[in-house]
């Protein structure tokens, strides 16, 4: 199986519910070239996890990472961020 084939659109952004259960969830999030994924904050803290291509993560702190595959990075609560595809990527958000 591949996290691809949870994405049945060709949009630049795509997110789905991968777990969810008492421990917390993980979503699946398939982030084309070019893609933006709009500034938003999460609730508790999370964790962003870059399975394949890369990705800039953006925050309203300064901070930019350039996230390629395997490489991994907390997002701290309230803070405001966005994600911009550098080429097509797949994640997860663990929460």
């Amino acid at each position: 199986m591949k996290l691809a084939d949870l994405h049945t659109s060709d949009k630049p952004v795509s997110a789905v519910p991968f777990r969810k259960d008492g421990a917390g969830t993980v979503a699946a999030i398939q982030l084309r070239g070019g893609g933006h994924l709009k500034e938003h904050t999460t609730p508790v803290p999370a964790t962003l996890v870059c399975v394949s291509g890369s990705v800039k993560y953006v925050d309203e702190n300064g901070e930019t990472v350039t996230l390629c595959c395997g490489d991994y990075h907390p997002i701290a609560p309230g803070v405001k961020h966005h994600l911009d595809g550098i080429e097509d990527s797949q994640l997860l958000l663990i929460k």
